[in-house]
Formats: structure tokens, sequence, C-alpha cells
């Protein structure tokens, strides 16, 4: 049991890291004389300070008498060390102590029979290093030296750390020489190989590791070096880190939707999505003069400038990919703010009037209460004659046929869903099966980006407008698949810009993106823009509002790298997992005497050599002979 004492002249004392013995008092002080300097073997003499301090600055190691300090500091006794482990096997075999406390004068005392003042510091140098003891920190901060015992775990993790420090350069060495030879001696050579992770995730610019072992230094290089030793698999992604992204979603909570006034929409709207969807953002209905376009409502709580504003602005967009997605809000918003998960669903809502032949009329924008069942696109088209879904239907072949007058382009290119099983990590790729309903669903949110923009220009409020140039298309463009990857190649660059222009790729004068404020920074944006005019509020200068939006594109930008990458690594896992796999295929550009193929089930391109006699749009059956995952290469041969 630990006992205070009362220090008293000539007490010995911890102060900092040096032995001190009390020389007086002065008022609540202790005048204390420490040495600063041991005398050394050159015949350097010791030095010696003083210095007053207070209680709370020293802790009490013996109360004294000591004979001085120097015969303190100079006391030895070659069996301590001996005598401590003597010591240590005694109290562990013994339940009752080996879990307690112990103080420094109980251990000596079990050690070596008496504690006294002028071998206090020794004993206690011998303690401190010795790896059976640990002293408890906590307790010395207030003033009391007690020591706990090590378990035998502890203390061949100690033993082993300090054997790796005594041996670092030869156990360096044997590691690099394994590495050489792609031989590692797992799991415990794992911890080396961290810097090589961390080049692999371009979370440094060099790797030292690889150097010393000879390897090329790229991260495709670390990539395929951690497949090849045993610290990755095949199936280790690692494009979402590299381009500075989480898999884990926002963690900054929005709460509850705030308590607002808002117009309540009779009958009800329906949120159109795929069956994987699990964050609705829209939903559509027509009451019969009007096309309406709700939209979740994040910008309810997410003011500009705000932390979760700059942390959004940071991820630009939610991530998809195939092991799920990293959002930009926090996944526990989606309760209160997507919608259709609630009885009643809260929206920034776009009224449209629309003419006979799909011009918009008017447009304005409500804080709206709506009524909202989902459905899949798949129930959709089976209720597409259905009197709550027949009239969108209409509307949408009519502002199509409205856009392709106009010039718009329509292209399509298959598209697949890519599933990974957490467990097995068996991947799965289906083609995603387009129905009218998806097309309906399009109609309505170029109608609601249309309406937004014309709103946004009438009333002069700053807005992230969206263009792109007419692409310039040959004379001649072929049929199927060939003909749709002429026209990608001919297509222009999207821009954000403060001055509406035509979005020639859709056959609009004015766009804007609002659909999606849940998942797009950009719309987000546009969200708090038109909630702020409505409110009659302060909206963002111009020049404010697209520096802010531009740094969340260039955010969105690298995110799309992301997932372009991840979604072609698990197809390259796919094709590894089913080897015997025989892929159609179709030829949809010729390059000399090479031939880009398309497969539509797997949405990707192959290119073939020596491919005299190939037209474009010809079938042929591929198979793969070779992949290469980190470089992300795949070559295929005819069967």
């Amino acid at each position: 049991m630990y006992i205070y004492i009362i220090m008293t002249k000539n007490s010995l004392v911890l102060y900092k890291n040096f032995l001190a013995i009390i020389k007086d008092f002065e008022g609540d002080k202790f005048l204390i004389r420490f040495c600063t300097q041991p005398a050394t073997s050159t015949g350097k003499k010791a030095v010696y300070a003083e210095q007053k301090v207070r209680e709370k600055d020293i802790v009490l190691l013996h109360e004294g008498p000591a004979s001085s300090l120097e015969n303190a500091l100079s006391y030895s006794d070659s069996n301590i060390n001996e005598k401590l482990q003597e010591t240590y096997e005694l109290l562990i075999s013994d339940e009752s102590t080996a879990s307690e406390a112990i103080s420094i004068s109980d251990l000596c005392e079990y050690a070596l029979g008496e504690f006294k003042a002028d071998l206090s510091w020794a004993f206690y140098s011998a303690v401190i290093s010795d790896v059976h003891f640990s002293i408890c920190t906590n307790e010395l901060k207030n003033g009391k030296i007690l020591f706990t015992l090590r378990t035998s775990e502890e203390i061949n993790q100690i033993n082993q750390k300090n054997y790796e420090k005594e041996h670092e350069a030869e156990i360096r060495t044997a590691f690099i020489t394994r590495l050489k030879n792609k031989k590692l001696d797992l799991p415990a050579d794992a911890k080396y190989m961290g810097e090589v992770e961390a080049y692999a995730l371009n979370k440094t610019d060099k790797c030292k590791t690889m150097a010393e072992a000879g390897f090329s230094q790229t991260p495709e290089k670390a990539h395929q070096l951690l497949i090849d030793t045993g610290i990755w698999d095949i199936t280790k992604n690692p494009y979402p880190t590299r381009f500075g992204f989480s898999f884990e979603s926002a963690r900054e909570q929005l709460g509850a939707m705030p308590e607002e006034e808002r117009m309540d929409i009779p009958g009800f709207a329906y949120a159109i999505d795929s069956e994987h969807s699990t964050d609705p953002d829209d939903a559509v209905a027509f009451d019969g003069e009007y096309l309406w376009v709700h939209i979740a409502d994040p910008a309810s709580s997410v003011l500009p400038d705000s932390s979760i504003d700059i942390a959004a602005r940071g991820r630009g967009t939610t991530l998809y990919i195939p092991e799920g997605a990293s959002r930009m809000l926090a996944e526990s918003c989606l309760e209160d703010y997507a919608l259709g998960l609630k009885e009643k669903s809260s929206a920034l809502s776009f009224r449209i009037k629309l003419d006979e032949n799909s011009q918009i009329e008017d447009c304005s924008v409500f804080k709206t209460h709506v009524n909202v069942k989902r459905l899949t696109y798949k129930q959709a088209e089976e209720q597409k004659e259905s009197a709550d879904l027949k009239a969108l239907f209409e509307l949408a072949r009519k502002n199509k046929a409205r856009r392709e007058a106009n010039g718009a382009v329509t292209i399509q290119m298959p598209e697949v869903d890519i599933s990974v099983d957490k467990e097995s990590k068996k991947v799965t790729v289906e083609p995603d099966v387009k129905y009218e309903s998806n097309d309906m669903i399009a109609e309505c949110m170029i109608l609601a980006g249309e309406g937004a923009a014309r709103f946004a220009f009438k009333n002069q409020i700053p807005f992230p407008f969206v263009s792109q140039e007419r692409p310039e298309f040959p004379e001649s463009i072929p049929d199927g698949w060939a003909g749709s990857f002429a026209k990608i190649k001919c297509m222009r660059k999207r821009s954000v810009g403060i001055t509406p222009a035509p979005h020639a790729g859709l056959g609009v004068s004015f766009y804007s993106q609002v659909t999606s404020p849940l998942r797009r920074y950009s719309d987000l944006i546009a969200h708090q823009q038109l909630r702020a005019f409505i409110a009659g509020g302060h909206v963002l200068g111009k020049d404010e509002m697209l520096e802010r939006v531009a740094a969340g594109d260039a955010a969105s930008i690298a995110a799309k790298k992301a997932s372009r990458l991840s979604d072609t690594h698990w197809k390259l896992v796919y094709l590894l997992q089913n080897p015997d796999l025989i892929n159609e295929a179709f030829c949809i550009d010729r390059r000399g005497n090479d031939a880009l193929f398309l497969i539509p089930s797997l949405d990707m391109q192959a290119t073939l050599h020596n491919c005299d006699g190939v037209n474009l749009n010809d079938r042929a059956e591929l198979k793969v002979s070779r992949i290469d995952i980190p470089e992300q290469k795949v070559e295929f041969i005819r069967v």
C-alpha cells in the first residue's frame, strides 16, 4: 500500500529527468539541488544547479534523509537487476500481486530487503529500464511512483522491438533480399511494406523500399509488387484512395429538416429509379396543367460556407463504385431528405408550364410538401398506360421530339451494373436494361434543368449555367454501335458559366443541372441560390458562385476518374474469375490494320491487331488471353 509522506530537508525527489535533493523551504516553494551534467571520464567535473520549485513540479522518491546528492547519484549495486528478476517472478506467480500496482518502496523491500535513501535512485533507474515493470505515468503526475507488472506477451513485444532496433541494418538487409525475390515472410514482413502500400495509393511521391530492392518506381509497379508478395490480392481497389477519396460517406450530420412554410401539393408524385437506388432525389407528376418536378431539398440545411458545405465542395459528388457509395452528404440524411422514404417528403419543386410543342412557357420554384410513391423503372414501364403516368410519358415523347428537331444528339451505348459480394469478392456484371421509363424521367429532368435556368435568367440570379458547343459530325455516320461511337468522338466538352448559352447536345437554349443536390455539389449551389432568392435573402455574387462551382467540379472530375477506373478494375477481376467466358463483340472503329471492338455485355472496348477484312459493326467472339490488373490492360483473341 502506498503511504504519502511529507517531504523534508534532504529528501530525494524527481525533478523533470533529474534526481534532486531538498535543501530548504521558502514559503510554499522548495529549494532543490540537482546535477545538470555528470562528471565524465575525460576529466570534466559534474555541474550542479539550484532551483526554487513548487510541490507540483517534483515527485518524492525517498523521504530521506539522504547523506548527500553525490552519494545517491554514485550508489551502485550489481545485484539489483538479478534481484528485480527474482522479485518479478515471485510477484507474477501470485494472482493477488500480479495485477496490482506496487510502490517503489515496497518493490525495493521485496527485492533488497530495505529501501534506503542513498540506494533509491540506483534502484529507481534500474526498475524503469527493466522490461518486466511499467511505471504508472498517470500516478506519477499525481506525485506517486508506482509500477505494474508487464505480461509475458508485453515483455516479448518489447524485447522484439529492442532486438529489431539493435539489429535494424541486418534485419532490413534480409527483408530487402526477400523482397527482391518476391518471397516475403508473412505476416512478419507485412509491417515493412507500408511504404510500398502508401506509394501504390499515391500517398507518397517516392518509395525508398522499392528503390533499395531495385524495382522501378510507379504506382502500378508498386501495385503489382504488393500482389506478387501477397500483401494485396487481385481484388484490392486502389483508385478511390489514389484520387483522395474515402470509402466512407461524409460524417457531419445535417439534422432533421428545418421547420419552414411549405406549399402542400395534392395527389402523388413518383420517384422512379433503378432497383439498386437507395438515394431517390427526384419525383415527377403532371396535374393536367403543369409538370411538377420535385427535388430533394438538402439546401434547406446546408448553408453556403458552412462546414458541411465546404466538405461537400471538397468531394464534389457522391462517389459510386461497385463496392458501394461514398456519399457527398452524410448517409443518415437520406431518411429526412431523400424523397419517398417517409409518408410525406419536403422538396424544392419546379412547376413547369408547357405549350403544345413542349416548349416551356413558365417555370416557378416553390418549397413544398409532397406525397411520393417510389417505383422502379420496370414497374413504371408496366404502368405507363395508367392514369397517373400516361400523361408523363406523352409529355416526355413530345419533349424528346422537340429537342431532336433542335439538333439534340441521341447516343445509345451499353451500360452495365457491377456488383461485388463483400465476403467472397465474387463479381457480377449484368447489362443495365433500359425502358422507355428511363427516357421519360430523363426528359423530365432536362425540362427541370431548362426551367430552372430560364427562371434564374429571368430573375437575374447568378447561376451555374451549363452549355455545350455543337459537334461537327462527318457527312456519313454508320449505323449501329459504330455510329454511336463516331458521334461520341465528335462531342464537345460541356462548359459551366455565369451566362446562359445553348446546350447543343441536348437541343435546348438554356440549361442547368438542379436535379441531384444530394449527390452533386453544383446542383446544391444552384438550390442554395434559388432558395435564397425566393426567400428574399442574400444570393452569392457571380464570381463567388462560379469559384465554388469550379472547386466542386474539380473534385467531381477526380471522382469520375476514380469511379471509371474502379469499374474497369472490377471488370478485369470478373474476367479473371471467368477465364473461359466467350464475349460477343462488334467492330466500332478501324485504325489502320487494327480494329476496335465493343463488348456490350461488359461495356468494354478491345483492340485487335491484323484485322484485314473486318468492317464496322462486324460481329466477333472474343476470349481473354492476358490481363494486367495494375496496368488495367486486357488482351483478347478471336475464337
